[in-house]
């Protein structure tokens, strides 16, 4: 009894093993669409553009930044997208880039970096919406 309890036991675990794989080699066949990042990456290259490495180290702008990113990732409503926008604040010059889902999205980030600044014209958006309402 033990022996064909035993048996049953590795069978089940073979046909596991094999319809693992056959899933695998499906999936295998079909390559993902990779996104189009060409216009992103021409952009960033720019020797005017501003990129995430620049980021001073100073301590006012590390906490400019740092209360920009608690004030956008405390609102639950926004996204993983919005979540983790970049921000990258020189000399207290905000500049947001990145995708959010929408344009309410972006208001919303766009506000909350002025609210911290306390200016408007301290905040350079370079925001993309990737789903359009």
């Amino acid at each position: 009894m033990t022996h064909i309890k035993y048996t049953t036991g590795l069978l089940a675990i073979a046909l596991c093993g094999m319809l693992g794989t056959a899933s695998y080699a499906q999936d295998a066949d079909q390559s993902p669409v990779q996104p189009d990042n060409t216009k992103v990456n021409i952009r960033d290259r720019s020797a005017n553009e501003v990129t995430a490495d620049q980021q001073k180290e100073n301590k006012s702008d590390r906490a400019m930044a740092k209360k920009i990113r608690h004030s956008i990732v405390a609102d639950k409503q926004l996204s993983f997208y919005a979540h983790n926008i970049k921000i990258i604040v020189r000399d207290g010059d905000v500049t947001l880039k990145g995708p959010v889902r929408s344009s309410h999205e972006k208001e919303v980030i766009l506000e909350k970096a002025v609210a911290v600044t306390g200016s408007a014209d301290k905040v350079i958006d370079r925001i993309s919406i990737v789903h359009k309402e």
